[in-house]
């Protein structure tokens, strides 16, 4: 590690972490809302009080005392965003361990360790935090949702329930978190998968039958790309779902049912007369796929009554974070704590270096 010098460390180009800086930031009128990456790694999304700490470490020439940093759950789940954290820290002055995305960690666990001089990354907890909390949340739903499913498969469709800046980092947390699939583009291609979904009721309004829908797509859509026709939109889904395996036979994968709540949703005797319908018309083939909020409560009943598979949106979306601490546990290599707290960084072989 740098070891601490007497001079006090400027203001790094580009960076959020002084007066002068702080009073920069302003954003122009008409821009989108989300931080840009620039931005994050500039700094400009942290709390203000780093700022302020920064210029004060500056003034007393401590900036770049050495220290070791702990980041740890309050409550369990299942970690997520250790990838995106690293990023942000790739290329600073630091060392990093860190637990592994996908492990289950336990409340008052140290998730990630982070040691080199406090001016090289203390400006980013606010950012490395809130990765961590967010992702960490999503990933946790999701895990639950699985478990729930068992060898069934989910897709999370949770795009449309959150900012579009941070729908990516949620559908990847998901897959993280266990679910075999994600609607997001962006989101599916940051977990190495291809996207996943099938069609909205806007296409089959417009197009003003489900029929039509089947056949077109069948004709344009790409031969390894799954046929799954919603039939909840114009009349009965038993009788639209036979109605279009009787077009596309052996073609058609899959039905979707996303009733909405005004007409009952999705129940497990609907899904139970879909699936016998289906086979006593010869397309016992055919599987049917279920949406529409979602829950782990509602997933055994429809599995039990032939659910094949399901879109699982505004559950994992609306998962609360789970908070995240960074203390500092040792200040040029002396250890050190907060009232409360044990001070000094235990040895923890959970952790591996990342960095």
């Amino acid at each position: 590690m740098m070891p601490p010098g007497p001079e006090s460390l400027p203001p790094l180009q580009g960076r959020v972490d002084s007066f002068p800086a702080l009073e920069a930031v302003r954003p122009e009128p008409g821009r989108l809302h989300a931080a840009t990456h620039e931005e994050i790694r500039r700094g400009a999304t942290t709390d203000v009080y780093f700022v302020k700490t920064y210029e004060v470490l500056r003034h007393l020439g401590a900036l770049n005392t050495p220290v070791t940093a702990d980041v740890f759950a309050n409550r369990a789940g299942i970690l997520c965003g250790v990838e995106e954290a690293l990023n942000l820290l790739r290329g600073l002055p630091v060392a990093v361990w860190a637990v592994d995305e996908g492990q289950p960690v336990e409340a008052g666990q140290v998730v990630m360790r982070i040691q080199g001089p406090y001016g090289a990354f203390g400006l980013y907890e606010t950012a490395l935090l809130g990765m961590l909390a967010s992702a960490t949340g999503w990933a946790t739903a999701a895990r639950r949702i699985k478990e729930v499913a068992g060898d069934t498969p989910v897709i999370c469709f949770g795009a449309r329930h959150v900012h579009p800046a941070v729908a990516p980092v949620m559908e990847r947390a998901a897959i993280v978190g266990g679910m075999d699939g994600a609607s997001c583009i962006l989101g599916a291609r940051l977990a190495g998968r291809d996207p996943s979904g099938t069609l909205p009721h806007a296409v089959m309004l417009i197009a003003g039958d489900t029929l039509t829908v089947a056949h077109a797509a069948d004709r344009v859509f790409p031969p390894q790309e799954q046929r799954v026709v919603l039939v909840d939109t114009f009349q009965d889904e038993a009788v639209e779902a036979v109605r279009i395996a009787a077009a596309l036979g052996q073609r058609l994968a899959a039905v979707r049912l996303d009733t909405p709540s005004e007409r009952g949703g999705v129940t497990p005797g609907l899904v139970r007369e879909v699936k016998a319908r289906l086979a006593q018309a010869g397309f016992g083939h055919v599987k049917v796929f279920v949406s529409g909020g979602i829950t782990p409560e509602r997933i055994p009943p429809l599995k039990e009554a032939g659910a094949d598979a399901f879109g699982v949106g505004s559950y994992v979306a609306a998962a609360p974070p789970v908070d995240m601490t960074m203390d500092l546990k040792e200040v040029a290599g002396r250890p050190v704590a907060k009232r409360g707290r044990i001070p000094g960084a235990a040895p923890d072989p959970r952790l591996r270096r990342r960095l």
